[in-house]
């Protein structure tokens, strides 16, 4: 498997690893928190190497149009300021880390970690040209994420051991998985990443 060049003009974007995403929260993705050793991991080298870290969240308010009480699809999650919101206390952001939050308008939806979070601006005041993306979850957030990216024009990287599905409907991980390919992604893995270090 391919690696990217980590640099300065290099950010990880952790997506939404936020507890109700979790096994035991309000939208649990299966194996949700295996993500968080290896972006722990990406974080790692990414930061030694100079590049930065980004993560986002949504960010709902209690009436947020997603939610099943306003017809949308969700049950309530990652409510302002509630547990289920916070972060997977195990994901290791650095203190530098950028937090962009989205879904914070009670009327429109976000699934993207670049819609209406400023990311794009941020990214390339900070000369970012590279992007390694994982998190949760791979056809929804993840997807929209990686999806913006390549529209955007960055290298766009997806950590395919740092991603998992909710599956809603069998298979569909695996498409999102295979679209995000198509349109122009590439796929790397942690064992490509410290191979390439042990040189």
């Amino acid at each position: 498997m391919a690696k990217p060049q980590l640099d300065r003009h290099t950010a990880l974007i952790a997506v939404d690893v936020q507890n109700d995403f979790i096994p035991g929260g309000a939208l649990p993705t299966a194996g949700g928190d295996q993500v968080v050793a290896p972006l722990n991991a990406y974080i790692q080298l990414v930061t030694q190497a100079g590049g930065r870290v980004f993560a986002s969240r949504d960010w709902h308010p209690e009436d947020h149009i997603s939610f099943r009480a306003r017809g949308g699809p969700w049950p309530p999650h990652c409510v302002q300021n509630t547990w289920g919101a916070s972060f997977h206390p195990q994901l290791a952001l650095p203190e530098a880390a950028v937090i962009v939050s989205k879904g914070y308008d009670p009327a429109q939806e976000a699934y993207s970690a670049f819609d209406g979070t400023g990311l794009a601006t941020l990214l390339a005041e900070a000369g970012i040209s590279r992007l390694l993306v994982g998190g949760l979850a791979t056809e929804y957030c993840v997807y929209s994420t990686v999806m913006d990216a390549l529209k955007l024009g960055f290298e766009t990287w997806l950590l395919t051991d740092a991603i998992r599905a909710v599956d809603a409907h069998p298979g569909d991980g695996e498409r999102a998985l295979r679209e995000m390919l198509a349109a122009g992604a590439k796929p790397t893995d942690l064992s490509a990443l410290q191979e390439g270090a042990a040189r």
